[in-house]
């Protein structure tokens, strides 16, 4: 759904008054007689605040600009609007234009970007006159059927944000990681996120469009997006949306693909229990690290038992997929330190009590938004108490940095000493957006607003209820 969103302040600018009348709500049409118009001298700019996240671009109404030259800067972080492209700091236009020049002119009425933000600033290389400008933002709009009705205030705040992560991320009806970098359905990347959306809607069409369109994209022997634990994933969401909406009629329809996918998987588990698949991608923050290989393990087991939870439905044999999680159970799932692998192994086989005092230890810290909800469910599993304390802790971290929606990583080694994404760095301080990340979202790459983030939705729903 689209809707239009004024402006909430005007955070900066130079060269320019009467801004007040961008805030003003006025008709969405210009005129020949417009009355409140904000004035920009040359080489003025103005950075905008609309206040929250935005999955989408700005439509200017401009009065007087006669090939009038600007320069608009998206943001997600306030600082963000400020960077130049490359540097240090990693500002990009990668996959969507988020910094570019463009032209007004006069009595127009043009829409501009195409990406997440929720800062703009417009430097103009001329004199213009503007009526307004407002945020063309595109959400999933529907009501929802789990809100959190608990008296505790921080939760619910959370709760808030993590609905608008997942609204702006199904806004054009598919499933996206974020809205700010590329637009592809990543499968191995949406469990989390299909999760959130059917506990707040039940069953969505744009969830088997996307598991469609993924299945149309990879036919056999090819792996999802390029990745072996991709594939698997696909068997996991397929699965569990089956089960939690009952969209057996779709899960049906997928059994065919789903077989394909099983033979597949046991020519890539030997005999003995090892794994010879060409890759063994997890998440970022286990890539090439000794707990790769035990997550990926724990990815092979789940997606099987679930293959053949869906295959006994349907009383379609499950012969090769036993076969198959037989060879996976031969070798034990050991896991050094990482918290995500560990919330894996507990949703494959349980957790040995030697794990448990892992999951706890420095409380947020080691958690990963994508892999939240499997983190927190492990430690839920002995201690809820301490689930739900990590939980505040680290949604509560980003909401304290000025967070609207939540982000595809997040560290709490990052909070001392850092800006919020709502004001420029102090002297002395970090920046909170361009100073932090890694892997593929280093700086100003990283995204804030991320789906997969949105997976605490339902560890909400199955833990306070």
């Amino acid at each position: 759904m689209k809707e239009y969103l004024y402006a909430k302040k005007i955070k900066d600018f130079q060269g320019a008054e009467k801004l007040d009348n961008l805030l003003k709500k006025q008709d969405l049409q210009i005129g020949l007689a417009e009355r409140q118009t904000a004035l920009i001298e040359e080489n003025g700019y103005i950075v905008l605040d609309f206040g929250k996240e935005i999955n989408g671009g700005i439509r200017i109404f401009t009065y007087k600009a006669s090939n009038v030259r600007v320069r608009i800067r998206f943001g997600e972080s306030v600082s963000e609007c400020y960077s130049e492209l490359g540097g240090e700091q990693n500002a990009t236009n990668d996959h969507s234009n988020r910094d570019f020049t463009t032209y007004l002119q006069n009595y127009s009425d043009m829409t501009f970007g195409e990406t997440g933000f929720r800062f703009v600033r417009l430097d103009f290389y001329g004199k213009a006159e503007i009526k307004s400008i407002v945020a063309e933002n595109y959400a999933l709009k529907k009501p929802a059927q789990y809100v959190y009705t608990g008296k505790d205030e921080r939760i619910k705040r959370i709760y808030e944000v993590a609905k608008r992560t997942v609204d702006l991320c199904a806004g054009k009806g598919y499933l996206w990681d974020g809205v700010k970098r590329d637009r592809l359905v990543w499968i191995g990347d949406i469990h989390p996120e299909m999760m959130a959306l059917t506990t707040l809607y039940g069953r969505l069409p744009l969830i088997e469009k996307s598991l469609n369109f993924v299945k149309k994209q990879t036919p056999l022997p090819n792996w999802m997006n390029g990745y072996p634990m991709y594939s698997m994933w696909w068997i996991i969401i397929v699965t569990d949306y089956a089960f939690y909406t009952k969209a057996f009629d779709f899960a049906k329809s997928q059994l065919a693909y789903l077989d394909g996918l099983v033979e597949q998987m046991l020519s890539c588990v030997c005999e003995d229990g090892e794994l010879n698949y060409p890759g063994y991608f997890v998440d970022w923050p286990t890539r090439n690290t000794v707990d790769e290989k035990a997550g990926a393990r724990a990815i092979n087991i789940i997606a099987t038992k679930r293959a053949i939870q869906i295959l006994q439905y349907f009383n379609r044999s499950t012969q090769r997929a036993q076969l198959l999680l037989d060879r996976l159970l031969k070798i034990e799932i050991t896991v050094q330190a990482s918290k995500q692998v560990l919330g894996l192994k507990y949703l494959a086989v349980g957790l040995a009590e030697e794990d448990k005092a892992k999951l706890t230890v420095g409380g947020a810290r080691g958690m990963s938004t994508f892999m939240s909800y499997y983190v927190l469910k492990a430690v839920a599993s002995f201690d809820k108490p301490k689930a739900i304390e990590m939980m505040k802790e680290y949604y509560g971290a980003m909401l304290d940095k000025g967070a609207t929606t939540f982000w595809e990583d997040f560290n709490m080694d990052w909070v001392e000493n850092s800006s919020r994404i709502d004001e420029l760095p102090k002297t002395g301080e970090k920046d909170i957006h361009g100073d932090f990340g890694g892997y593929c979202y280093i700086g100003f790459r990283h995204s804030l607003c991320h789906g997969w983030s949105a997976g605490v939705l339902r560890f909400m729903q199955e833990e306070l209820s």
